[in-house]
């Protein structure tokens, strides 16, 4: 089953775009890949993926 995106991550005051952002990171106990997701700012997006 998919996961619905919820848009309730920004408030109207502060005027900022927010991103979902997925970044790829391998498991250090089990070598496997796994999937991080989180939403934040359009400022931070190549900060995060440094």
């Amino acid at each position: 089953m998919a996961k619905k995106t919820v848009a309730g991550y920004r408030e109207k005051s502060e005027g900022r775009s927010y991103s979902k952002v997925i970044k790829m990171v391998k498991s250090p106990q089990t070598g496997a890949y796994i999937f991080r997701e989180e939403m934040i700012p359009n400022e931070a997006v190549k900060e995060y993926f440094k």
